[in-house]
Protein backbone atom coordinates (compact mmCIF):
# COMPACT_ATOMS: atom_id res chain seq x y z
CA UNK A 1 0.00 0.00 0.00
CA UNK A 2 1.26 3.31 -1.08
CA UNK A 3 1.41 6.15 1.55
CA UNK A 4 0.49 9.75 0.45
CA UNK A 5 3.25 11.90 0.54
CA UNK A 6 2.89 14.30 3.42
CA UNK A 7 2.30 17.64 2.06
CA UNK A 8 4.16 20.69 3.40
CA UNK A 9 2.13 23.30 5.70
CA UNK A 10 1.72 26.51 4.99
CA UNK A 11 4.25 27.89 7.11
CA UNK A 12 6.53 25.70 5.19
CA UNK A 13 5.71 27.18 1.56
CA UNK A 14 6.02 30.42 2.76
CA UNK A 15 9.56 29.81 4.77
CA UNK A 16 10.75 28.28 1.57
CA UNK A 17 9.08 30.82 -1.20
CA UNK A 18 10.84 33.46 0.78
CA UNK A 19 14.13 31.91 1.17
CA UNK A 20 13.88 30.93 -2.43
CA UNK A 21 12.77 34.91 -3.97
CA UNK A 22 14.52 36.44 -1.39
CA UNK A 23 17.17 37.96 -3.88
CA UNK A 24 14.74 38.52 -6.38
CA UNK A 25 13.36 41.79 -7.69
CA UNK A 26 9.62 42.78 -7.53
CA UNK A 27 9.27 42.50 -11.13
CA UNK A 28 10.61 38.93 -11.00
CA UNK A 29 8.86 38.02 -7.99
CA UNK A 30 5.85 38.75 -9.53
CA UNK A 31 6.12 37.15 -12.74
CA UNK A 32 7.68 33.76 -11.19
CA UNK A 33 5.24 34.01 -8.39
CA UNK A 34 2.39 33.98 -11.40
CA UNK A 35 3.83 30.60 -13.14
CA UNK A 36 4.73 28.94 -9.85
CA UNK A 37 2.96 25.31 -9.16
CA UNK A 38 3.93 26.32 -5.62
CA UNK A 39 2.28 29.35 -5.35
CA UNK A 40 -0.75 28.27 -7.09
CA UNK A 41 -3.75 30.44 -8.49
CA UNK A 42 -3.51 34.29 -7.77
CA UNK A 43 -5.70 37.41 -7.62
CA UNK A 44 -4.32 40.72 -7.24
CA UNK A 45 -6.47 43.11 -4.88
CA UNK A 46 -6.69 46.44 -5.55
CA UNK A 47 -7.95 49.84 -4.00
CA UNK A 48 -6.61 51.79 -7.19
CA UNK A 49 -5.76 53.99 -4.63
CA UNK A 50 -2.69 56.72 -4.63
CA UNK A 51 0.26 54.21 -5.95
CA UNK A 52 -1.94 51.06 -6.81
CA UNK A 53 -1.40 52.21 -10.54
CA UNK A 54 2.33 50.38 -9.79
CA UNK A 55 1.47 47.23 -9.21
CA UNK A 56 -1.83 47.49 -11.62
CA UNK A 57 0.73 48.37 -14.42
CA UNK A 58 3.57 45.45 -13.60
CA UNK A 59 0.74 42.98 -13.60
CA UNK A 60 -0.68 44.22 -16.85
CA UNK A 61 2.72 43.95 -18.57
CA UNK A 62 3.49 40.60 -17.11
CA UNK A 63 0.39 38.65 -17.14
CA UNK A 64 -2.45 40.60 -18.17
CA UNK A 65 -5.20 38.38 -17.69
CA UNK A 66 -4.86 38.31 -13.84
CA UNK A 67 -8.25 38.52 -12.37
CA UNK A 68 -7.67 41.58 -10.63
CA UNK A 69 -10.25 42.10 -7.85
CA UNK A 70 -11.87 45.79 -6.96
CA UNK A 71 -13.66 46.06 -3.72
CA UNK A 72 -16.07 49.01 -3.84
CA UNK A 73 -17.24 50.06 -0.67
CA UNK A 74 -20.28 52.18 -1.47
CA UNK A 75 -18.19 54.81 0.19
CA UNK A 76 -15.52 55.48 -1.83
CA UNK A 77 -14.36 59.07 -3.42
CA UNK A 78 -16.08 59.57 -7.07
CA UNK A 79 -12.45 60.26 -7.87
CA UNK A 80 -11.59 56.48 -6.80
CA UNK A 81 -14.58 55.39 -8.30
CA UNK A 82 -13.12 57.42 -12.10
CA UNK A 83 -9.69 56.47 -11.28
CA UNK A 84 -10.92 52.55 -11.77
CA UNK A 85 -12.50 53.38 -14.63
CA UNK A 86 -9.97 55.34 -16.64
CA UNK A 87 -7.10 52.69 -15.24
CA UNK A 88 -8.98 49.32 -16.25
CA UNK A 89 -9.36 50.70 -19.87
CA UNK A 90 -5.11 52.47 -20.12
CA UNK A 91 -3.95 48.99 -18.98
CA UNK A 92 -6.66 47.07 -20.61
CA UNK A 93 -6.97 45.12 -17.48
CA UNK A 94 -9.57 42.05 -19.36
CA UNK A 95 -10.69 40.43 -16.03
CA UNK A 96 -11.79 43.48 -13.69
CA UNK A 97 -13.92 42.22 -10.70
CA UNK A 98 -15.66 44.74 -8.86
CA UNK A 99 -17.54 43.16 -5.44
CA UNK A 100 -19.50 45.08 -3.28
CA UNK A 101 -21.34 43.99 0.55
CA UNK A 102 -23.85 41.70 0.17
CA UNK A 103 -27.33 43.95 0.44
CA UNK A 104 -28.69 41.95 2.77
CA UNK A 105 -25.92 42.50 5.25
CA UNK A 106 -25.56 46.06 4.72
CA UNK A 107 -29.64 46.48 5.04
CA UNK A 108 -28.85 44.52 8.43
CA UNK A 109 -25.83 45.44 9.75
CA UNK A 110 -25.49 49.16 8.49
CA UNK A 111 -29.18 50.31 6.90
CA UNK A 112 -28.63 54.40 7.49
CA UNK A 113 -24.77 54.41 5.97
CA UNK A 114 -23.25 55.11 10.11
CA UNK A 115 -21.80 52.20 10.98
CA UNK A 116 -18.15 53.94 10.66
CA UNK A 117 -18.94 56.70 12.70
CA UNK A 118 -19.34 54.68 15.82
CA UNK A 119 -17.25 51.15 14.91
CA UNK A 120 -14.86 51.64 12.07
CA UNK A 121 -13.66 47.90 12.62
CA UNK A 122 -17.15 46.45 12.02
CA UNK A 123 -17.70 48.69 9.04
CA UNK A 124 -14.49 46.99 7.13
CA UNK A 125 -15.09 44.12 8.31
CA UNK A 126 -18.97 44.62 6.66
CA UNK A 127 -17.82 45.97 3.52
CA UNK A 128 -14.27 44.88 2.84
CA UNK A 129 -13.36 41.69 5.29
CA UNK A 130 -16.46 39.95 4.44
CA UNK A 131 -17.04 40.44 0.20
CA UNK A 132 -13.19 39.82 -0.57
CA UNK A 133 -13.44 36.56 1.83
CA UNK A 134 -15.94 35.70 -0.13
CA UNK A 135 -14.36 36.91 -3.95
CA UNK A 136 -11.39 34.75 -3.00
CA UNK A 137 -12.64 31.46 -3.01
CA UNK A 138 -11.20 29.12 -5.20
CA UNK A 139 -7.70 30.93 -5.24
CA UNK A 140 -4.52 29.82 -3.27
CA UNK A 141 -3.66 33.24 -2.75
CA UNK A 142 -3.47 37.36 -3.65
CA UNK A 143 -1.17 40.01 -4.38
CA UNK A 144 -1.32 43.05 -2.37
CA UNK A 145 0.84 46.07 -3.13
CA UNK A 146 1.72 46.29 0.17
CA UNK A 147 5.42 47.82 1.38
CA UNK A 148 7.40 48.12 4.61
CA UNK A 149 7.48 51.67 4.71
CA UNK A 150 4.11 52.47 4.97
CA UNK A 151 3.23 51.52 8.46
CA UNK A 152 4.67 50.08 11.43
CA UNK A 153 2.29 47.35 10.97
CA UNK A 154 4.13 46.39 7.80
CA UNK A 155 7.74 46.85 8.15
CA UNK A 156 8.90 43.81 8.96
CA UNK A 157 7.00 43.00 5.54
CA UNK A 158 8.07 39.72 3.42
CA UNK A 159 7.29 38.62 -0.35
CA UNK A 160 5.52 35.66 0.97
CA UNK A 161 2.79 35.48 4.31
CA UNK A 162 0.88 32.93 5.10
CA UNK A 163 -3.24 34.40 5.78
CA UNK A 164 -4.60 32.33 8.46
CA UNK A 165 -3.49 29.23 7.49
CA UNK A 166 -5.85 29.62 4.10
CA UNK A 167 -3.98 31.00 1.86
CA UNK A 168 -0.99 32.61 0.44
CA UNK A 169 -0.36 36.31 0.32
CA UNK A 170 2.07 37.76 -2.42
CA UNK A 171 3.67 41.14 -1.92
CA UNK A 172 5.86 41.85 -4.62
CA UNK A 173 6.91 45.67 -3.55
CA UNK A 174 7.44 45.37 -0.02
CA UNK A 175 10.70 46.22 -0.29
CA UNK A 176 9.96 49.24 -2.46
CA UNK A 177 10.63 52.72 -1.31
CA UNK A 178 8.65 56.04 -1.46
CA UNK A 179 11.49 57.16 -4.25
CA UNK A 180 11.08 53.78 -6.06
CA UNK A 181 7.18 54.10 -6.69
CA UNK A 182 7.33 57.89 -7.63
CA UNK A 183 10.34 56.76 -10.46
CA UNK A 184 8.22 54.11 -11.75
CA UNK A 185 5.39 56.14 -12.05
CA UNK A 186 7.36 58.93 -13.68
CA UNK A 187 9.30 56.63 -16.01
CA UNK A 188 6.47 54.87 -17.28
CA UNK A 189 3.92 58.12 -17.51
CA UNK A 190 1.40 56.65 -15.00
CA UNK A 191 -1.58 58.37 -14.29
CA UNK A 192 -2.08 59.84 -10.85
CA UNK A 193 -5.06 59.38 -8.65
CA UNK A 194 -6.38 63.03 -8.76
CA UNK A 195 -6.74 63.59 -4.59
CA UNK A 196 -3.12 63.35 -4.62
CA UNK A 197 -2.80 66.63 -5.54
CA UNK A 198 -5.30 67.59 -2.96
CA UNK A 199 -3.10 66.25 -0.37
CA UNK A 200 -4.29 62.60 0.12
CA UNK A 201 -1.69 59.94 -0.47
CA UNK A 202 -3.03 57.64 1.18
CA UNK A 203 -6.49 56.71 0.20
CA UNK A 204 -9.81 54.78 1.30
CA UNK A 205 -13.28 55.48 1.83
CA UNK A 206 -14.21 58.68 1.76
CA UNK A 207 -15.23 59.47 5.59
CA UNK A 208 -12.36 57.60 7.03
CA UNK A 209 -10.20 59.63 4.77
CA UNK A 210 -8.50 63.34 5.14
CA UNK A 211 -6.09 65.44 3.29
CA UNK A 212 -2.45 65.33 5.19
CA UNK A 213 -0.58 68.25 6.41
CA UNK A 214 3.16 68.43 5.45
CA UNK A 215 5.48 66.88 7.43
CA UNK A 216 2.37 64.32 8.81
CA UNK A 217 3.00 60.41 8.08
CA UNK A 218 1.59 59.45 4.78
CA UNK A 219 -1.16 57.30 6.45
CA UNK A 220 -2.02 60.31 9.20
CA UNK A 221 -5.03 60.93 7.49
CA UNK A 222 -6.58 57.49 7.42
CA UNK A 223 -8.79 56.75 10.19
CA UNK A 224 -7.51 59.98 11.87
CA UNK A 225 -7.91 60.00 15.71
CA UNK A 226 -8.00 56.79 16.09
CA UNK A 227 -5.27 53.99 16.57
CA UNK A 228 -6.70 52.24 13.85
CA UNK A 229 -3.65 51.64 11.03
CA UNK A 230 -5.29 48.45 9.04
CA UNK A 231 -8.70 47.75 7.91
CA UNK A 232 -8.81 44.61 8.71
CA UNK A 233 -7.93 42.86 5.61
CA UNK A 234 -4.30 42.51 7.19
CA UNK A 235 -4.23 40.21 10.11
CA UNK A 236 -1.12 39.65 12.26
CA UNK A 237 -0.85 36.41 13.96
CA UNK A 238 -4.69 35.93 13.08
CA UNK A 239 -5.93 39.42 14.25
CA UNK A 240 -6.26 43.43 12.87
CA UNK A 241 -2.96 44.79 14.53
CA UNK A 242 -4.23 48.52 15.46
CA UNK A 243 -0.12 49.76 16.18
CA UNK A 244 3.36 48.87 15.39
CA UNK A 245 4.44 45.89 15.33
CA UNK A 246 6.66 44.70 18.12
CA UNK A 247 7.94 41.39 20.10
CA UNK A 248 5.09 41.71 22.36
CA UNK A 249 2.71 42.08 20.07
CA UNK A 250 3.75 38.99 18.12
CA UNK A 251 3.69 37.10 21.13
CA UNK A 252 0.11 38.12 22.26
CA UNK A 253 -1.17 37.72 18.42
CA UNK A 254 -0.13 33.78 19.09
CA UNK A 255 -1.88 33.39 22.14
Amino acid sequence: MLLEPIRPSLDERVRALNESYRHHSATAVLERALNDPAVGNLALVSSFGAESVVLLHLVSVVAPGTPVIFIDTEMLFPETLEYQRELAQKLNLTDLRTIRADRRDTSFEDPDGTLHQFNTDACCNLRKVVPLERALKGFDGWITGRKRFQAGTRAALEFFENEEDKRLKVNPLAHWGREDIEDYMVNNRLPRHPLVAKGYPSIGCAPCTSPVKEGEDPRAGRWRGSQKQECGIHFVGGKAVRGPVTQDTTKENAA
